[in-house]
């Protein structure tokens, strides 16, 4: 078909791809846009258009707009009948890829199949996103209306979309018309309009605050509804309307109701303390007054909070739970499901074992941490590592020998049943072939006769496009091949240190120093894996010793093994920052660095780690004004030499903000600069989904626009006042 677009030039659209069809219209690709697409009604109406009209007038703002995602399919461009009548048909609108409904992330049995290293903190940077486009839309006076599963769109990174925007109710100031949204589901829709002609009521945004809160709780709570449980009466359990009309909040503070939570929930615990309260205030409290239903800032703060508070559980790193917790509840809930692990292990993942019914050998056990352990800080992470989700060393885990029967076969049976439905559900979800993503099983090739040469060229092969598993295999078998060939051992050491199994990376390294005990690389990168253990030690003091000697070996073997200068530094600064004499400490890790720097002036990290280490000493220091120009000069070196490290802008932005603060005004070159650092580190690091150093710097920009963190997600416009300063 053809249509008339007029902006930003007259021209004739040839529409022939469809990529989704709906009741009301049909959308179809771009020939001359991949980023966009057209939706046409099927029954174009004056109301439709001067709806749409409305919306591109007052479009809202987008939080992640500088940063090159759209949280908002807002209609763009107005689409006309080329028939010479000239009447609005349709609309183009931005073209959201490589995003899933959300449904396939809180619902545990797709999230295992399509995106199984998606953690509970991952969960939580989705609820935080998508509060931030309700309050985005909100500040601008919409209402989504129908709030729903279908039409949030996720991705792998947690980043949040929201479709179908054209159905949302409108509000348009000029002619005083309300452009209602005549649609609902019941799971969604607060106790004042169940029962209700959504087309003869105005939506209000506690309306809205409703569904949010739902679909907040169900991603918390494993796609459990806050109405749901088991019923106590005699007859026939009621619908969820029902309940939701009557205030049957299952988890109800200050009342009986007739429910009791279904015993494969998660439990109510395990959420945020702060995040409990808002729920019973969003579900109890306002149900006779829903004006006092937590705001989507409110939900943005709290959930904020909440990650700050995420601690890693020993057994496996990929359970995050809030630190109020005395165990992994993750652990204690595979154990009653069978073995099905909500988030597995990265090696579970690795081969399979995640997408495995059956129940585990009652000869493998679980054992739940007695203590909670910090998750690894940010500034651990090895710096020559891919840029990949955060994914901790795997330890084997042990389960309790006993548990009891009934609950794993009534868990079984819930499973089944959740199975079931999202059979039924799923089709009634918004999808297309553009915005699914899989993960495809790895096809684990037959051993052959190669011979060691072969497995090895093999093996670096892998390495070098970062397919560490397939590395590990075939240095395996090169070492089966020569088991005394110390270099194999190092490779496939460095293969297991970049997928974090720094316990077996250091395994390797010691074989290999067996085997030759002048291997350099093997005494380098041994010293690394024992500083990133030293993150999961009681004693890191013992751990960094022991690095800083491995360094010392390799430097005493060779003295340019610039490397170990620079990891050595590393170690030495982070000693510094628990040591009695912090100065002394960073200055000997300035040595270090200089001296790299000396041996090979290409090395940015070298750069970055100097810097870094005189902004700390500039915060002990009385010339602190001279120690951050040392450290700005090192990340220009640093960003001269490799333009895309976003912790240097991040860190470069910190500190130029520091130095504005100083000048107590933020109308200063080092304030602006400070903000167009951190745009450029968030940027940056959504570009490589690097999402912790991206949420990051979100934070860090609330700090210096707003100087202040109780939002990390603020309309585009602080952006802009802040452009406005330049």
């Amino acid at each position: 078909m053809q249509v008339l677009r007029c902006l930003p030039k007259q021209e004739i659209l040839n529409l022939s791809v469809s990529l989704g069809r709906g009741g009301e219209a049909c959308v179809y690709a771009l020939p001359s846009d991949s980023n966009m697409v057209a939706k046409i009604y099927h029954k174009p109406t004056t109301a439709h258009a001067d709806k749409l009209q409305a919306m591109l007038a007052n479009p809202p703002d987008n939080p992640t707009a500088s940063l090159g995602h759209i949280s908002i399919a807002w209609p763009e461009v107005l689409l006309r009948s080329a028939d010479g009548s000239g009447g609005v048909i349709g609309f183009l609108m931005p073209r959201i890829q490589g995003m899933r409904p959300i449904i396939d992330f809180y619902n545990p049995r797709t999230r295992r199949q399509h995106c199984p290293l998606f953690n509970y903190q991952y969960l939580l940077r989705t609820a935080r996103n998508l509060a931030a486009a309700f309050a985005a839309l909100h500040s601008s006076g919409y209402c989504v209306g129908d709030v729903n599963e279908s039409n949030i769109l996720v991705s792998d990174t947690a980043l949040v979309t929201l479709v179908d925007t054209d159905s949302f109710q409108v509000r348009d100031p000029n002619n005083n018309i309300v452009y209602r949204c005549s649609v609902g589901k019941p799971e969604f829709t607060p106790p004042e309009l169940q029962n209700k002609t959504f087309a003869q009521h105005d939506r209000e945004i506690s309306h809205d605050l409703f569904g949010l809160a739902v679909l907040v709780f169900q991603l918390l709570m494993e796609g459990t509804h806050p109405f749901s449980g088991i019923f106590q009466g005699a007859v026939e359990p009621p619908p969820y309307e029902a309940r939701i009309a009557a205030g049957h909040f299952t988890y109800s503070k200050q009342r009986r109701v007739p429910y009791l939570p279904t015993p494969i929930a998660p439990a109510w615990e395990i959420l945020h303390p702060n995040l409990q309260e808002l729920f019973v205030r969003c579900f109890e409290e306002s149900h006779n007054s829903p004006h006092l239903r937590p705001s989507a800032q409110t939900w943005l703060s709290a959930l904020a909070e909440a990650e700050d508070s995420l601690i890693s559980c020993t057994v496996n790193p990929q359970h995050r739970y809030n630190n109020h917790l005395q165990s992994c509840p993750w652990c204690e809930r595979t154990s009653r499901l069978g073995g099905r692990d909500p988030f597995p292990s990265h090696r579970a993942v690795e081969s399979r074992e995640h997408l495995q019914p059956r129940i585990k050998s009652r000869k493998r056990h679980t054992q739940t941490p007695r203590f909670p352990q910090p998750a690894i800080p940010a500034h651990a992470v090895n710096y020559w590592q891919p840029i990949t989700q955060s994914v901790a060393p795997y330890q084997p885990s042990r389960r309790p020998k006993l548990y009891p029967i009934i609950c794993c076969l009534l868990g079984f049976g819930v499973l089944g049943y959740l199975d079931v439905m999202i059979k039924f559900t799923r089709p009634f979800v918004f999808q297309n072939a553009y915005t699914q993503q899989t993960l495809k099983p790895r096809q684990t090739p037959k051993k052959d006769n190669l011979s060691f040469a072969d497995y090895y060229k093999q093996g670096h092969a892998a390495y070098k496009v970062r397919d560490y598993y397939l590395a590990i295999e075939k240095f395996s078998h090169a070492i089966e091949k020569d088991p005394k060939n110390a270099k194999a051992r190092v490779n496939r050491g460095n293969a297991r240190y970049n997928l974090k199994d720094f316990e077996g990376a250091r395994t390797d390294y010691s074989q290999a120093l067996q085997i030759n005990p002048k291997e350099v690389k093997a005494f380098v990168n041994r010293g690394n894996a024992l500083y990133m253990l030293a993150e999961y030690s009681s004693d890191p003091d013992k751990e960094y010793n022991l690095a800083i000697a491995d360094f010392n070996n390799a430097l005493s073997l060779d003295s340019n093994e610039v490397e170990a200068l620079i990891r050595r530094g590393i170690v030495r600064s982070q000693i510094a920052k628990y040591s009695g004499d912090s100065q002394k400490g960073y200055k000997k890790a300035i040595a270090d660095f200089t001296e790299a720097i000396n041996l090979n002036s290409s090395k940015t990290e070298a750069y970055y780690q100097r810097g870094v280490a005189y902004y700390q000493v500039a915060q002990y220091s009385t010339n602190y004004a001279q120690e951050y120009k040392e450290a700005i000069t090192n990340f220009n070196q640093a960003l001269n030499l490799n333009s895309k490290l976003a912790k240097v802008y991040l860190k470069r932005g910190m500190v130029r903000y520091e130095l504005s603060q100083y000048s107590g005004s933020k109308i200063n070159p080092n304030h602006t600069q400070a903000i167009q650092d951190l745009q450029t580190a968030a940027k940056i690091s959504l570009e490589q989904e690097d999402m912790d150093s991206y949420q990051q710097a979100l934070s860090h920009i609330c700090v210096v626009v707003e100087n202040k963190c109780d939002s990390l997600f603020q309309s585009s416009s602080m952006f802009d006042k802040a452009n406005e300063k330049k």
